[in-house]
């Protein structure tokens, strides 16, 4: 018996077209930074991907791109018209970013406008499925944190399917984590849940569990506000060493506790997404 995967669209904002060769944008957001967004992002597109679909992963932080290193990209990505834009590859997954276009050491001194017309740049130019040869499923946006000029173009200009908070559990955090989330309900962005990151450390030598940024803090904030919390992520050295790497802990070590995480935090968030308003498929007919 051969299985495949059938993912279709789903609804996006009002008055925003759908995005040609990609089913469904999904953005990952934070209140602040250092929660661990980018890589909850990277390992969440290769877990989707393990599954069978067809990934892209978009670097939206213009000012701090990360997602080149973490999946070990370098040089510079083709234009083969000089228009448009191939994404690169790496673990199965497409990935574009202004870090690829860019020195790695050139720092993005632009105003609001400038960035967000970078974003839309990037999202629209980009020849998203060419290198897998077919359109994505998901595109996973990696966003900068807080609640800015390129969040609000994400929400007003370009088709999101659904959003995704990341938080980890300590207050300070998910106190920032909530504007984010009240930030996509207000301009009609579906939340499909919270990722609480670091939310265990269990010691390597003698397997003792710490909650290190607190406990429980992302399930609170789920019940508040009435969205389901998609998962609890490790705080382990090896997703910041495999990080580092270029090498997300989901493709080089999915046996592991941490990848297992991932895969089941990027299953529920599907779930959550399936449960969204499809997009209407006009239907056809021909007499013979």
């Amino acid at each position: 018996m051969d299985l495949h995967p059938r993912i279709v669209s789903h609804a996006v904002q009002p008055n925003v077209s759908p995005l040609p060769n990609v089913r469904n944008l999904i953005a990952i957001g934070s209140g602040k930074g250092g929660v661990g967004k980018s890589t909850t992002a990277v390992n969440l597109a290769l877990a989707l991907a393990g599954e069978g679909a067809r990934v892209g992963v978009l670097d939206a932080d213009i000012y701090g791109p990360s997602i080149p290193t973490m999946l070990g990209l370098s040089g510079r990505p083709d234009s083969p018209d000089g228009k448009t834009i191939e994404p690169m590859q790496a673990h199965g997954v497409e990935a574009m970013s202004i870090g690829l276009l860019v020195d790695q050491d050139t720092p993005m001194i632009w105003r609001g406008p400038m960035a967000t017309s970078a974003l839309t740049q990037l999202l629209g130019e980009t020849r998203w499925g060419h290198a897998l040869s077919g359109d994505l499923d998901y595109l996973i946006v990696d966003l900068p944190p807080g609640t800015g000029d390129i969040q609000l173009t994400l929400a007003q200009k370009i088709p999101v399917a659904g959003a995704v908070i990341v938080t980890t559990p300590q207050d300070v955090a998910t106190l920032d984590a909530r504007k984010a989330l009240k930030m996509f309900e207000k301009v009609s962005v579906p939340v499909l849940g919270l990722v609480e990151n670091m939310a265990v450390h269990v010691c390597s030598n003698c397997g003792h569990a710490e909650h290190v940024f607190g406990e429980g803090g992302g399930k609170r904030m789920a019940e508040q506000y009435g969205v389901p919390l998609l998962g609890s992520l490790p705080l382990e050295i090896a997703i910041r060493e495999q990080g580092d790497a270029g090498a997300p802990v989901v493709a080089s070590a999915p046996a592991s506790t941490a990848a297992a995480a991932y895969r089941a935090t990027a299953l529920r968030m599907a779930i959550e997404l399936a449960r969204r308003p499809r997009v209407a498929t006009p239907l056809s007919a021909s007499l013979v």
